[in-house]
């Protein structure tokens, strides 16, 4: 089998360069008009490939059908065009480092930027490999690229290689996943699989089907203004109160001093006025009692500092965003099961520990289509510091190939 390197190589780093960030304030689907541009883009090259059914829907997702060549459950295939809207993603400028001497990574558009193995001892790993990254001003977009490039790989080897046995197989590149809106009401329906795949993890090996339980939670905060030359006993002072509510939040609930399946409630943006403002937060754990236990804590401490001062108004609105995968595809490990027996057989010893974390799959596993995700090679995404091996995605494109094939067995 081809190790696809060059490839993969070349599709990540055409895919990267193209701004596809999301924006959870926008109401728009896609929330942003130029993951339109990697969506367009995909549509063409999946029909220039050969694929079949190929469609961008109302809702921004590229679908698209690789004709089974045996019998076996329809099988769908995931990756996000998004990027992270927690860092700069405009004029990304991917380059590759071919044959990584084991050194530190230094970064030419920020020389303050260094990558060693100190700081991810998996970098330690991939001596000799072909690694790619950003040039230290903004994130390099390989969460969810490179899931896009292994996908656009496989699916044109199996199109190329038509005596390769394999069930029907479905491909999904979506938007707006990094805003916990990349399932349409309609996919479910529209991919028409008996089980998916997202492509969305990290190290190699890494076969999950567990995930955080997510909620979204907003406290507004409205005071009382008034001129500060006239404020005595008068103002009430919302940043304050603000303040009052972040410093409440226990230290050891924050992501930064949890791991494992601890969960934890994250202040992601304040803004606002002294007359008027705003938090937003998220709260993940594990288990349902856990999340809806760190939501009542929010509650909780907005209530308690409303009541320091009565004239200001505090209120909490908490939406649920996704669900632990583990409750629906524990009831059906099929999917599970297949791409453990995959792994195995290219001789990668799987490793399924919980996401701390959620993706498409989360959504369209608790919608009826179990969803597992896959290692695409990823790593420190969501920073400047991303970087990804093209050889461990060459060992996801082959994850990919070879569990089409096993789900055509008997």
């Amino acid at each position: 089998m081809s190790d696809f390197h060059a490839e993969l190589e070349t599709r990540l780093t055409l895919y990267a360069a193209i701004d596809s960030q999301s924006h959870d304030e926008s109401p728009s689907s896609p929330s942003t008009a130029i993951q339109l541009t990697l969506l367009n883009l995909l549509k063409q090259q999946l029909l220039d490939i050969g694929a079949q059914d190929v469609i961008l829907t109302d809702y921004g997702t590229v679908l698209a059908t690789i004709p089974g060549t045996a019998p076996g459950p329809t099988i769908a295939f995931l990756a996000h065009v998004d990027t992270a809207p927690q860092f700069n993603a405009t004029g990304v400028k991917p380059r590759v480092i071919h044959g990584y001497n084991g050194g530190a990574i230094s970064y030419p558009d920020n020389p303050t930027l260094t990558l060693t193995p100190d700081h991810n001892p998996y970098l330690a790993t991939k001596v000799g490999h072909d690694l790619i990254t950003a040039s230290g001003l903004t994130l390099l977009g390989a969460d969810d690229k490179a899931g896009i490039a292994i996908l656009m790989t496989a699916a044109r080897h199996l199109l190329a290689n038509p005596d390769i046995k394999h069930p029907p197989l479905r491909i999904a590149f979506t938007p707006d996943e990094e805003i916990g809106r990349g399932v349409n009401a309609r996919l479910p329906k529209d991919l028409d699989a008996a089980f998916a795949y997202t492509f969305d993890g990290g190290s190699v090996g890494e076969i999950e089907y567990e995930s955080f339980s997510a909620d979204g939670a907003v406290v507004k905060i409205t005071g009382v203004s008034i001129h500060p030359g006239l404020a005595r006993g008068k103002l009430v002072n919302a940043l304050h109160l603000a303040a009052k509510i972040i410093t409440a939040v226990p230290a050891h609930m924050t992501p930064e001093t949890t791991e494992g399946r601890e969960g934890f409630i994250h202040l992601i943006e304040a803004s606002g006025t002294a007359a008027e403002c705003r938090l937003k937060f998220i709260l993940r754990d594990f288990e349902r009692d856990g999340l809806a236990a760190k939501g009542a804590l929010l509650r909780q401490i907005a209530a308690a500092v409303a009541a320091t001062d009565p004239r200001a108004a505090i209120e909490v609105t908490i939406k649920p965003q996704y669900r632990n995968i583990r409750y629906w595809l524990e009831q059906d490990m099929t999917p599970v099961t297949l791409a453990l027996d995959a792994a195995r057989s290219l001789g990668i010893s799987p490793v399924s520990v919980p996401i701390r974390g959620g993706t498409d799959g989360s959504r369209l596993t608790e919608m009826g289509v179990p969803t597992p995700n896959l290692f695409t090679g990823m790593q420190d995404i969501h920073s400047p510091l991303e970087w990804i091996s093209v050889q461990d995605m060459g060992l996801a494109t082959q994850l990919c190939l070879t569990i089409a094939e096993h789900a055509a067995k008997p």
